[in-house]
């Protein structure tokens, strides 16, 4: 569980330690900010695309092999940015390191299948917590590395951590005996890769292109026919990447929504904060601190999640995980109204961040357990997949709408324009919404549940016959 808690650090680290990099490379390189940002788009896109490919894999050939091959990417990837010089490159490490996206599900699968029962909940609710403490230490962490040396400096540091991660899921982490088998998807997954990509484009860049620009909308009709007619293939095919009938039950589909909302309502603390943090006094509701500074508040916010995970377990073990998600989600909108306010004391700031980290590892360790006790154990890496996939989706959302509402209002600071409270406000405000919609969506889990007998049904598959058993 150590090793495999690690990896998932590692993951989510490489997703943002390029960020107090880009006025370096910019600068080295010649580029703008939008092409600059272009590292960290081309990151999300590659683990959008390969985690449900990565876990679909992993259910058919074994969980720890695919999960060698997405750190053995990682570790290439991180390697070529640290030798890298020119852009292009620098693109490319940047895509390999994103693959490694499907080691998070991937991770939470073999948990599944290799802990003792009383285990399962405390270790998973660990794992899937790693995302936000790797996204909450990667900012200070690049950002020291890069003050004290340079970009590069980065990027083998990353190499090393990739590396040690490497040997040690070889040394360590056993091979999950649960196999699928079946046929590859391949038509499948380019139909998704597509889908995603286009969806994801435009989400992410809708506000530099606007958001009625013929790209934009082009991106987003796309998107639509290709999900479509994605969705058509995967009803006929015998062995499909992602089995819909699986993914259309009511608990699997309503977890999976509230976790796109989730994400939603958890990254507008991780985005705008910093911002916040760094903002002019003069703004009125900026602190002036340095980016070291800004870094270093971020920490309790990661560790706030991975500390309340077992508790979050424990909850859950309790009360059902329909309640630690209804739980968590309510937490978190108390803590987005509280950003809403900003606060302007330091302390009372860092407070409500807890807060948002409380809620978010009651949330993020409730919703694989939803969903590995409604699935075949078969299927847990593909379905895990499918979820970390929509938490992505989520948070890229939430990144697009604040983005657009900070560059349209803005105040004169100095002589410059800067974004005012308006849209910190706006954007917390829409997280806010996002929770207290992903509360009532726990609250219809919690209604199906509870129709359910008050029990999960645990589907596994014996001897190709399917067997429900009904666990407490």
């Amino acid at each position: 569980m150590i090793v495999l808690c690690g990896c998932g650090v590692t993951v989510s680290l490489m997703h943002t330690l390029v960020v107090p990099l880009l006025p370096e490379i910019s600068r080295m390189m010649g580029l703008s900010q939008d092409a600059a940002s272009w590292l960290l788009t081309v990151t999300m896109l590659a683990g959008a695309v390969c985690a449900p490919v990565a876990g679909r894999l992993g259910d058919m050939i074994g969980k720890r092999k695919v999960l060698a091959v997405a750190l053995g990417l990682m570790t290439a990837g991180s390697m070529l940015g640290a030798m890298s010089g020119s852009f292009a490159l620098l693109l490319v490490a940047r895509m390999l390191q994103g693959a490694a996206f499907g080691v998070l599900p991937l991770g939470i699968s073999i948990l599944k299948d290799e802990l003792p029962a009383e285990r399962i909940m405390a270790g998973t609710a660990t794992m899937s917590s790693t995302l936000g403490v790797g996204g909450a230490i990667g900012l200070p962490l690049a950002g020291v590395i890069a003050q004290l040396m340079s970009w590069h400096a980065v990027f083998w540091a990353a190499t090393g951590a990739s590396l040690v991660m490497l040997v040690l899921v070889l040394v360590v982490v056993p091979e999950s005996p649960v196999r699928s088998g079946g046929r590859f998807d391949a038509v499948g997954a380019v139909g998704l890769a597509t889908s995603l990509v286009a969806l994801l484009l435009a989400i992410s860049q809708g506000s530099r292109w606007g958001w009625t620009s013929v790209p934009t909308l082009g991106l987003f009709g796309g998107a639509v026919v290709v999900f479509v007619l994605w969705s058509a293939h995967q009803a006929r095919v015998r062995s499909p990447l992602v089995d819909l009938r699986t993914s259309t039950q009511p608990v699997v589909l309503l977890t999976n929504l509230a976790t796109t909302l989730v994400g939603v309502g958890m990254f507008a603390s991780f985005m705008l904060t910093p911002l916040q943090l760094q903002a002019a006094t003069a703004t009125g509701y900026g602190f002036g601190v340095s980016v070291m500074v800004a870094g270093v508040c971020m920490i309790p916010m990661g560790l706030g999640m991975l500390v309340f995970s077992p508790v979050s377990a424990r909850l859950s073990a309790r009360h059902g995980a329909h309640i630690t998600l209804l739980t968590g989600a309510l937490i978190m909108f108390c803590g987005n109204v509280g950003e809403s306010l900003l606060p302007g004391d330091l302390v009372v700031l860092l407070c409500v961040m807890m807060s948002l980290s409380i809620g978010s590892a009651l949330c993020f360790s409730a919703m694989p357990t939803l969903i590995m006790n409604w699935v075949p154990v078969t299927e847990t890496a593909s379905a895990n997949s499918l979820n970390a996939l929509l938490r992505t989706i989520g948070t890229s959302t939430c990144a697009a709408i604040g983005g657009t509402f900070l560059a349209a209002f803005t105040i004169d600071v100095g002589g410059r324009p800067v974004a005012s409270s308006t849209g910190f406000v706006l954007t917390y405000w829409i997280a806010a919404g996002a929770s207290l919609a992903a509360a009532a969506l726990a609250v219809a889990v919690t209604v199906v549940v509870r129709r359910a007998g008050g029990r999960l049904a645990e589907v596994t598959e014996l001897d190709g016959d399917t067997e429900v058993d009904l666990v407490a």
